[in-house]
């Protein structure tokens, strides 16, 4: 074999390495990390959602979602859903969540970080990531 076609080699296969093999990739997807809540109200914040490279779900479970550090009467859940990861180039609907956050008995103005962190329950065990944002909060009107 020449030189050039041992080289051309090595980087087909790293690139295979590198890119297909077994990489996963897992996100909230927000479209925005700021939001603004009356008491009372909810938002549907972003996806939730644990992919392999073939845009194929790799969650055994609905992730969960955990208030790290936030302001009271804030409370956040993953509802269940079919969510299409469309940053990932995939078309078609996986296993994954919508995440909703939802401000009760706001009695003051606030406006206050808040992390959240996510459990994966993915095939290959427990997975975490976390995710800032910042928060405002009204009484009611």
């Amino acid at each position: 074999m020449h030189s050039g076609s041992k080289t051309a080699l090595l980087f087909a296969s790293l690139l295979v390495v590198a890119f297909g093999g077994g990489a996963q990739a897992q996100t909230i997807q927000f479209t925005v990390r700021d939001i603004a809540l009356k008491s009372g109200e909810s938002t549907e914040f972003g996806d939730v959602f644990f992919i392999g490279t073939n845009c194929k779900s790799l969650l055994k479970d609905t992730p969960v979602v955990e208030i790290l550090d936030g302001p009271p009467g804030v409370t956040a859940v993953v509802n269940e859903a079919k969510v299409v990861p469309h940053a990932y180039g995939c078309a078609s609907p996986v296993a994954g969540g919508k995440l909703v956050i939802s401000a009760r008995d706001i009695k003051d103005y606030s406006y206050t970080r808040m992390v959240l962190r996510i459990t994966y329950k993915t095939l290959d065990g427990d997975r975490q990531r976390s995710q800032d944002i910042n928060i405002a909060l009204f009484p009611p009107s």
